[in-house]
């Protein structure tokens, strides 16, 4: 009974950390305080409600996270449902986590009709990923209880595949979704054996354990064949551990290597740079035999080539349409494979990875930075075009997960829109108004000085090299200069090889984020360096960004299916940090380095991971609480 209600509340403190609630105010500690102090009072979760229900405010609303924290412990169902649709009359309470507690808390009294009203209602509701997985487990757990297998399966298909997707805890699903796939018949199976990877993993796994229950060595043979097919699949967590030798973890053992790139077309000169940087890694790798073929070949022709070559690994190909062609015909679906960019469709395989120099990590490593220094207000300044639209949308997108704060944006259309959008943003122009103002009530000579904006506390330039050259001076003419000065970040594209030859005055004091093959301070492979030096001393910035890329991609190989199941390793690469999220992606984390003295140096600047403001919100209300 005590394992069985340790459990329960490992269950619903990951439903509490859906919580959106508002921050508390200034007098959050005297509150606090005073909700602790009546809580003392009561001793059971009846007793704090009613001692909630005489209070107001913000006192009211932490007596009643205590009561059903309470009622949890004492397993309370109606006394839980009364104490959620008492919050629910509450305006900063998160409506939507609210409501599957109330789902949840009905559920337990097997009022399973009103509980699947409630979880349809929030359909087309469910913005945070947390939501969705918690909102789908709770439906197909409904299912499951009424002895619905094939109704269940696909909402706990959707719940592993979003809790998967995004780390959300949620401690009894691998176990339960597997308890309803084993009521389910082959037929059953096959008919679920398509969708994502993540669903064919379970469907495949449970048609194992059917097809060979009675034969164990068949069994182990399927398991891991099943493992090496899968691997990182969240179904793992239920197999038994093998002590033996983790096959999971085993580095890629290559032969024979096939790599696609451009080597045709348009885009050859970007296929050149990649295939000097593959040849570079190559020194270093045991592989026996690399072949490069063209991706712009056909399908029916790459197809033909990789049945003759049956290579061990794939890296490549470089363009998306030419991804999304091979994934069509599933030419590659049984091959591990390293693609040379991001993926917008449904995984494949486990076996399959992706990476690119996707301008959205460093966004995130500066938004990080940002959080960790404690900033409240940044600006931001990108180009009037879609990849200036994307990289703003993705970086208020994930402000708001972290920031009540809205971060000020700016659009600039050209270079002769720079100064406009600058002044206005910090408000220059109502402050030289004020001014002519205060002038014609005078006759005599008033001094005067502009004011910029003082809630300003960080400006990040989202421009090219040409661009940001041009922004930075606008920008420290229109601060003021009584004002404590605004720190000034930017991304690599503000950094060109080329240009910094003869110009690096303009940018002085910036902070950006760069490759370290491309801050030649930051590399441990000097003759590496040296030699492309000597070899190829004019190559555009994308060539050589491509290079390490490349380079990278090679030297990852052996490690990439550790890094995959273990998340948070990192490989120490030419283009950064590299790890391997949880779909697949090569998520990089950047050095950090600053314009000083007409010279680009090195730098540490404090990062850590932000706390979401659901798991703040949770964070803050269960430190005030105590429990019997």
């Amino acid at each position: 009974m005590r394992l069985k209600l340790v459990s329960l509340l490992i269950i619903l403190s990951g439903l509490s950390a859906c919580s959106t609630t508002e921050k508390p105010t200034k007098n959050s500690d005297s509150i606090n305080s005073s909700a602790n102090a009546l809580q003392n009072q009561a001793t059971s979760a009846d007793a704090i409600y009613k001692l909630a229900l005489n209070r107001t405010g913000a006192d009211k609303i932490q007596l009643l996270y205590s009561a059903r924290d309470a009622a949890i412990s004492e397993q309370s169902w109606p006394l839980l449902e009364n104490i959620c649709n008492e919050l629910e009359q509450t305006p900063s309470v998160d409506k939507i986590q609210n409501r599957l507690y109330i789902a949840y808390a009905q559920k337990q009294q097997n009022k399973n009709d009103q509980a699947l009203v409630i979880l349809q209602s929030l359909d087309g509701q469910l913005k945070q990923p947390e939501h969705f997985a918690w909102h789908q487990y709770l439906t197909a757990s409904i299912y499951a209880s009424q002895n619905f297998p094939k109704r269940a399966a696909p909402y706990f298909f959707r719940a592993s595949e979003t809790a998967n997707k995004n780390s959300i805890e949620i401690p009894t699903l691998q176990q339960t979704l597997w308890n309803n796939l084993t009521k389910l018949s082959s037929y059953a199976l096959e008919r679920f054996n398509r969708g994502s990877v993540i669903q064919q993993g379970w469907v495949n796994l449970a048609l194992y354990h059917q097809v060979y229950a009675n034969s164990g060595v068949e069994l182990d043979q399927a398991i891991n064949n099943w493992r090496r097919r899968y691997p990182g699949h969240p179904a793992t967590a239920i197999l038994p551990e093998q002590d033996e030798t983790l096959t999971d973890l085993a580095p890629v053992n290559i032969e024979r290597l096939v790599v696609l790139i451009p080597q045709s077309g348009a885009n050859q000169r970007l296929g050149d740079a990649l295939k000097a940087g593959v040849l570079a890694a190559l020194d270093n790798q045991n592989i026996s035999e690399t072949l490069f073929l063209d991706e712009n070949l056909t399908t029916e022709e790459l197809t033909a080539q990789f049945t003759e070559l049956n290579p061990d690994f794939v890296i490549g190909p470089l363009l998306k349409a030419n991804i999304d062609k091979l994934a069509q015909a599933k030419t590659l679906i049984d091959t591990p494979t390293l693609h040379l960019n991001t993926f917008d469709g449904e995984r494949l395989s486990l076996q399959h990875y992706f990476f690119a120099l996707n301008p959205e990590h460093e966004v995130q490593q500066a938004l990080e930075h940002f959080l960790a220094k404690g900033y409240q207000k940044p600006m931001l300044l990108a180009p009037n075009n879609a990849n200036g639209q994307r990289l703003i949308d993705y970086f208020n997108i994930q402000w708001q997960r972290y920031s009540e704060t809205k971060p000020e944006v700016g659009f600039y259309n050209d270079n002769k829109d720079m100064p406009n959008t600058i002044t206005n943003l910090l408000e220059v122009d109502k402050s030289k108004q004020r001014i002519k103002t205060v002038k014609s009530l005078f006759r005599q000579e008033v001094e005067s000085e502009t004011r910029s904006r003082s809630d300003i506390d960080a400006i990040y330039i989202l421009g090219d090299a040409v661009e940001t050259r041009l922004i930075k001076p606008y920008l420290d003419v229109n601060v003021s200069t009584f004002a404590q000065r605004i720190p000034l970040y930017a991304s690599s594209k503000s950094h060109s090889k080329q240009i910094d030859r003869t110009d690096k005055g303009d940018l002085e004091g910036l902070y950006f984020t760069e490759l370290p093959w491309m801050l030649n301070s930051q590399i441990k492979q000097h003759n590496l360096r040296n030699q492309y030096n000597t070899l190829w001393p004019e190559n555009a910035d994308i060539s050589q960004r491509l290079f390490a890329m490349a380079y990278d991609s090679v030297s990852v190989l052996s490690d990439i299916r550790q890094l995959s199941i273990m998340p948070g390793n990192k490989f120490t690469g030419l283009s950064g940090k590299l790890s391997v999220n949880t779909s697949g992606h090569i998520e990089r984390t950047l050095d950090w380095a600053q314009y000083k003295n007409r010279r680009i140096k090195a730098v540490q600047l404090e990062t850590k991971q932000p706390v979401p403001l659901f798991m703040q919100s949770a964070n803050e209300a269960n430190s005030t609480q105590t429990f019997n």
